[in-house]
């Protein structure tokens, strides 16, 4: 009976959906975090009187045709890029974008990653750098003798040094822009790496046209809304429970054939 494998393939689904309904839940704390959405589609299916065949010798022809559809599969999983809220902390190296584009990361192999994440230190050398110590492209570096520091909407980063009246400039973040963001490749701790999908970074200064402004002393709050995948998560569990009742009564008809004398 097709109706068995048909509802197997939607408990998958539904498992698939529920994964990813509770990574978003795990992570309603995670700073800049984007939550995902899974998209399904429906399998091929079997046709038992193909659609537009003909009837007769005269051209007549079958109006709608009888096809079986064969279940559903996990077309994708996708990364919905909405704003979160920004939360102040009061640190003056916890950054937050407001609108778009990406921090810029510098990994140990050399390699550029990207995150949303602006929750920011200083190195041993005074460097700006990631939670895990990844530099913050393009390196800048805080004098040691700096008294504060201050990072305006445009990204230029300014130390007070002791001593002197006027701030310093030290340098300027850039932000990345991509033509499909949600074609990021997610590599964990937040961060996020180029990808064929999602096109070459086109990077720029803050605040500049289709680039977001840096605002100093917040970070971005995950844009999960726990309300919402509360609901979803109900959806799916009824979603999964009906195929497997599906599974039941196919199992209770083929135990009708079998009983059969």
């Amino acid at each position: 009976m097709r109706s068995l494998d048909i509802a197997g393939t939607g408990m998958l689904a539904q498992q698939t959906n529920v994964e990813v309904i509770s990574n978003n839940i795990a992570n309603m704390t995670t700073t800049g975090f984007k939550r995902r959405r899974a998209e399904f589609q429906d399998l091929i299916y079997q046709n038992l009187r193909r659609v537009g065949s003909n009837t007769s010798d005269t051209g007549t022809v079958v109006p709608s045709g009888a096809q079986v559809g064969l279940g559903v599969k996990t077309a994708a999983i996708y990364r919905i890029n909405e704003q979160g809220n920004l939360q102040q902390t009061s640190n003056s190296l916890d950054l937050a974008i407001q609108g778009n584009g990406y921090f810029q990361v510098t990994l140990p192999s050399g390699d550029t990653a990207y995150t949303r994440d602006g929750s920011f230190s200083l190195s041993p050398d005074g460097e700006i750098v990631t939670a895990d110590g990844y530099p913050v492209a393009p390196g800048i570096t805080i004098p040691a003798n700096a008294t504060d520091v201050t990072i305006n909407a445009a990204g230029q980063v300014q130390a007070t040094i002791a001593g002197q009246t006027a701030p310093q400039t030290v340098g300027t973040l850039q932000l990345a822009t991509f033509p499909n963001p949600a074609g990021l490749d997610a590599q964990g701790s937040n961060l996020l790496v180029a990808s064929a999908a999602s096109g070459q970074a086109a990077t720029g200064t803050p605040g500049s046209p289709g680039i977001g402004s840096v605002m100093q002393g917040f970070i971005e709050t995950s844009n999960v809304n726990v309300v919402s995948e509360i609901t979803n998560l109900i959806t799916a569990q009824r979603a999964y429970e009906m195929n497997s009742k599906v599974i039941t009564s196919s199992d209770e008809m083929l135990s009708t054939l079998t009983n059969l004398r």
